[in-house]
């Protein structure tokens, strides 16, 4: 029962946690994660799972471990000791440097990143409790107006445009396995959040003129589901071969939106010029498929590929206004692997450690002036064991860029530091001796 208690316990804060970062990213121009690209669409688009799989480029699809949650597959989650009851947080850290042909700058993040829950039910089945973030908007632009004639007339003038918020992901899994070597899983999946886009524009000294603010904000309450598949094929105890699949349903995002104008004088009353409320937010997120594959030798290495494709092209998005935006079909690659020196040596304790590599190509949904945004990235990381059975504390590291120089983009540079705690724990075991 204390461990009822305190799972609850570490439920409840954990939640209040994630909720209260999402409530101040919705309240401040700068967001926890700043990227240029997030004023498109949905914004920027989160890189799932835990260091578990970050550490390897990303890969889970066709993986499983008893070690760790592998949410990215809900098959993966039956794989695992009968009575182990799993818990995993994470919390990220990203610094992001930006470069154009006319400027350049600089961002630095801290946020929260999952809490995901797994327990067993039967025998060789289990569910899966999490929350993380699927998107993020975070950016702002300023102009200032250099024409001397306007300057002359109106005085100084601003413009800026800046968004912030994004959707989180809430979902609940369950897998089983069946004919021995298949595992089959469905996950629910709910999306909640807000996304709040403004663009003003403030006369700084004029008394004649007044101030403009335009502005749509999204608040979205959907709700669809995912589906996974993994075979292993063991020609021995040591050796297994894994193969995984993964569907995620499209979903039109439910909820709200309002569209608005308003104009502020130097003194005096607000004026609103229009309000336009929608109970449509006039966004989608597209069906995803992902396939991956892995080959394991137990307690000494594993290597792995994953696939992943989306076609935006076809999605209700709303038009970035100055801008030549059209969503196009995304894809990527991963590959990676872990290796372990000796799982079980009693005299060197970083050779009981996990430590893994990956690299990643990623083709996102954002085409720019008829050219598609790339990124491409390596990853390094490892898992310190702690205490007993399989607690520990993953780190990883992600290096990579996205977009480029050319045909006026701006070129992300950024790293990206991830950590994780890693509970396990074997409940109900009944012991022999008290």
């Amino acid at each position: 029962m204390q461990k009822f208690r305190s799972l609850f316990k570490a439920v409840l804060f954990s939640l209040t946690m994630l909720s209260g970062a999402a409530a101040v990213s919705q309240t401040t121009d700068a967001n926890n994660y700043y990227t240029p690209y997030s004023i498109f669409g949905i914004g920027n688009i989160g890189k799932q799972g835990t260091t578990f799989n970050k550490g390897m480029g990303g890969i889970g699809i066709g993986v499983k471990d008893n070690r760790f949650i592998n949410y990215l597959n809900p098959a993966a989650i039956s794989f695992r000791d009968t009575l182990a009851f799993m818990l995993d947080f994470g919390v990220e850290s990203n610094h992001n440097y930006f470069k154009s042909a006319e400027a350049s700058s600089a961002n630095n993040g801290f946020n929260m990143h999952n809490f995901v829950f797994s327990f067993p039910i039967y025998k060789k089945s289990a569910m899966v409790l999490g929350i993380t973030p699927y998107s993020s908007v975070g950016y702002k632009f300023q102009r200032f107006e250099t024409d001397p004639e306007i300057i002359n007339e109106v005085g100084s003038v601003a413009y800026t445009r800046y968004g912030t918020g994004g959707i989180n992901k809430v979902f609940l899994g369950t897998s089983m396995v069946f004919l021995k070597n298949f595992s089959a899983g469905a996950e629910l999946v709910y999306f909640f959040g807000t996304i709040d886009r403004y663009s003003n524009v403030n006369f700084g000294y004029s008394e004649s003129y007044r101030s403009i603010k335009t502005g749509t904000d999204y608040m979205i309450s959907s709700f669809t589901g995912k589906v996974g598949l993994q075979y292993s094929y063991e020609p021995d105890k040591d050796n297994s071969l894994t193969i995984g699949a993964t569907y995620m349903l499209g979903s039109k995002l439910k909820g709200e939106s309002a569209k608005y104008a308003f104009t502020t004088p130097p003194t005096g009353e607000t004026d609103t010029v229009f309000y336009n409320f929608s109970r449509a937010t006039g966004l989608e997120i597209p069906a995803e498929i992902g396939v991956g594959a892995s080959y394991k030798k137990r307690d000494k290495w594993m290597l792995g590929l994953d696939f992943t494709y989306q076609d935006w092209s076809k999605t209700s998005l709303p038009a970035t206004p100055g801008v030549n935006f059209l969503p196009a079909a995304s894809w990527a690659v991963k590959l990676g692997g872990e290796y372990i020196p000796n799982r079980y040596d009693v005299r060197y304790y970083m050779r009981r450690a996990t430590y893994r590599a990956g690299v990643y190509y990623d083709r996102s949904y954002i085409s720019m002036n008829g050219k598609q945004v790339n990124s491409f990235g390596v990853t390094i990381g490892t898992n310190l064991p702690v205490y007993r059975w399989y607690n520990s504390v993953g780190i990883s590291l992600d290096m990579g860029q996205r977009g480029s120089l050319k045909n006026g983009l701006v070129r992300e540079r950024y790293i990206m530091l991830n950590l994780n705690i890693s509970l396990y724990d074997i409940w109900f075991q009944k012991y022999r001796y008290d």
